[in-house]
């Protein structure tokens, strides 16, 4: 039972999560996280523009929450919102980044887009950066584009919880066009990396003998 009810509520988590996503496309949404706490669901939502999301005075909040409340049954949803700290360590904001130039000023220049958001990755600090783009770019035949610097595992428990990895999809008149980006940030502790420490100079003491002194004295 306790089983059951902790996968229906992560699964609705999931619902909620996903809806928010939606909901405010195009400004800069990394994640969303739900809380339960005793007085309610905690909603966090990370943000490059907090105040797209919270609206004028307010409104796009309490729009937020009234829905909330009638599509997933919440009785109080709290919805708190934070500040990206490093835009291009995000690979959300990077891959939403992506889409929204490419819909502005179409699929010619998609090869300078790419190169820019991976310097522009490597120059936040960044271990390691790949960017992948399919879809009909430039032909009209599908294909993948590969943009990537820096070390970047993908196997192992570091390319499972190290590594970040975001997806995005930019609607062009040739078709859908998808964006993946795999971030390595600087924060990461890699297994075979070592450290040599400084090294320490041994100072070596020494001891006088006392027993040699006193018998010296008494002769």
């Amino acid at each position: 039972m306790i089983e059951r009810k902790l996968i229906s509520e992560r699964g609705k988590d999931f619902q909620i999560e996903e809806f928010i996503m939606n909901s405010f496309q195009n400004v800069g949404i990394s994640n969303v996280k739900v809380q339960r706490t005793p007085l309610g669901e905690k909603i966090v939502i990370t943000a490059l523009r907090p105040g797209l999301v919270v609206g004028r005075e307010g409104q796009n909040i309490r729009r937020l929450t009234a829905e909330l409340k009638k599509k997933f049954g919440l009785e109080n949803p709290q919805v708190e919102i934070q500040t990206v700290d490093s835009p291009f360590l995000d690979p959300h904001i990077v891959a939403e980044k992506i889409a929204n130039t490419l819909e502005r000023f179409g699929i010619t220049r998609f090869k300078a887009v790419g190169h820019r958001a991976v310097q522009d990755v490597m120059n936040a600090g960044a271990i390691g950066v790949e960017i992948i783009i399919s879809g009909k770019v430039p032909s009209r035949r599908a294909k993948r584009w590969r943009f990537y610097a820096g070390y970047l595992k993908k196997c192992g428990d570091i390319a499972i919880e190290g590594v970040k990895k975001a997806y995005a999809i930019a609607r062009l008149k040739p078709g859908v066009v998808g964006i993946q980006v795999r971030i390595m940030p600087p924060d990461v502790r890699l297994s075979d990396k070592i450290k040599i420490g400084e090294e320490v100079e041994e100072v070596k003491v020494e001891e006088k003998d006392e027993n040699k002194g006193t018998e010296s004295s008494e002769q």
